[in-house]
């Protein structure tokens, strides 16, 4: 068996098409979002056109300055400053008139901010502008206000868009690789009449089987350290759970996977018929299960559909370790449903899959 776990992973190591798709498909995911979204990121550039020397329009440009939402730089012309936007070179503008800020304040003064409509980049600008301008009127007014609102966050972790994004891409990766890799794999071997052939050798078939999961799992942690290294080592990405739990918990998705993709080769006679039935499983859950976004942003009636779907749970879980340093139990519902779907999966498989043709 050990000699069938060693030529697999040579196997996998020299399809180099294989080992894109395993290994360097989901790194671009984890890439793309950790560039917009990782660590020293900004929504765009905006170009800052001061005219006045007013303490306003100074205490402005330094609240800008420091943010961290947009990168800031000095312009002097608007006209240029409006053609750069056209061309989608800056995200937005921000005008100060001459006399903006000198007392007593002239109604015709206004900031102008610059934007194109079909970028949404601005709207963090907006906010932003608008929440200075409202505390400098109430300072200027003596006034306060009346009602207000107040943030009260449920963690005192930092977390980010991108912590979310890591576990959903680490879920993803895993996914596509045991279901694809596995049902695909094992089809072809049977299509190639392989698997007929193992069947007059030696060797036993749960051997056979045992020494392609393995290897599939060896290859799955290695999937596990890159992502997790590039994404906190890299992006800067927030990981306050324990890492063993999190690999742990990674390589039983990773076997669920696994199973579901032994199942899909019990129901599929060529490859091609294998390739299209795991995209039909796979590309379903990539958007309905919560690797992009939340799944209770759904609607109601979907929403109690999906959170039953192989992924979702995984993913609840990974973000609970993740993100709040929670346990894998802290939920139960979730480990139950991953392992319903595991006994579901490796039953079929089991009742199914064959090395020889029927």
């Amino acid at each position: 068996m050990w000699k069938l776990f060693i030529s697999n992973l040579k196997m996998l190591a020299r399809n180099r098409q294989s080992l894109f798709w395993v290994l360097f498909f989901p790194l671009m995911f984890t890439f793309i979002f950790g560039l917009f979204f990782g660590k020293n990121t900004s929504l765009g550039t905006v170009t800052l056109l001061n005219k006045s020397d007013s303490q306003i329009a100074i205490g402005l440009t330094e609240v800008l300055e420091k943010s961290d939402l947009y990168i800031i730089q000095n312009g002097t012309d608007i006209d240029s400053a409006r053609e750069d936007i056209k061309k989608g070179k800056i995200a937005a503008a921000v005008y100060i008139p001459e006399d903006f800020g000198s007392l007593p304040a002239q109604d015709d003064l206004q900031i102008e901010i610059i934007y194109d409509p079909g970028s949404q980049s601005y709207s963090g600008l907006t906010a932003l502008v608008n929440q200075y301008l409202t505390s400098v009127n109430f300072q200027i007014q003596n006034s306060v206000p009346i009602f207000s609102s107040k943030l009260e966050p449920v963690t005192d972790r930092e977390l980010t868009y991108f912590d979310f994004i890591l576990a959903g891409v680490l879920g993803l990766a895993l996914m596509n690789s045991s279901i694809i890799g596995i049902g695909v794999n094992m089809a072809k071997y049977r299509e190639d009449k392989i698997l007929k052939r193992i069947t007059t050798t030696p060797v036993k078939s749960w051997k056979f089987v045992l020494a392609e999961v393995i290897s599939r799992l060896m290859i799955n942690l290695l999937q596990i350290t890159i992502i997790l290294a590039v994404g906190k080592y890299l992006f800067g990405a927030h990981i306050y759970g324990n890492i063993l739990v999190i690999v742990v918990m990674a390589m039983i998705g990773a076997f669920l996977f696994q199973t579901i993709g032994f199942v899909v080769a019990s129901f599929s006679k060529t490859a091609d018929a294998a390739q299209g039935m795991a995209q039909a499983i796979t590309i379903p859950m990539m958007f309905l299960a919560g690797v992009f976004f939340p799944i209770d942003s759904l609607p109601k009636w979907l929403y109690l559909i999906v959170q039953y779907l192989p992924l979702a749970p995984l993913l609840r879980i990974l973000r609970g370790v993740m993100l709040e340093g929670n346990s894998p139990f802290f939920e139960p519902k979730n480990i139950m449903i991953v392992t319903a779907w595991v006994v579901i999966s490796l039953g079929i498989s089991i009742w199914k899959f064959r090395l020889s043709d029927e």
